[in-house]
């Protein structure tokens, strides 16, 4: 196990590579859930308006 860990002496090099590539990868699927819950807040917004336009224009 120690040799492994040792990456045949990059062990400097590539479990930081490892960190920084599950750090992006986790970067980037929390940014697409902000992307998706704020879409979907700004579409729930867009329907209510338009129903509230229509209601508005039916009731005149």
């Amino acid at each position: 196990m120690d040799k492994f860990l040792a990456m045949g002496g990059y062990a400097d090099f590539v479990w930081p590579a490892y960190a920084v590539f599950f750090l992006v990868l986790a970067a980037d699927v929390l940014a697409t859930v902000l992307r998706r819950r704020r879409v979907l807040r700004e579409l729930r917004g867009r329907i209510a308006r338009r129903s509230a336009r229509q209601r508005g224009s039916v009731s005149a």
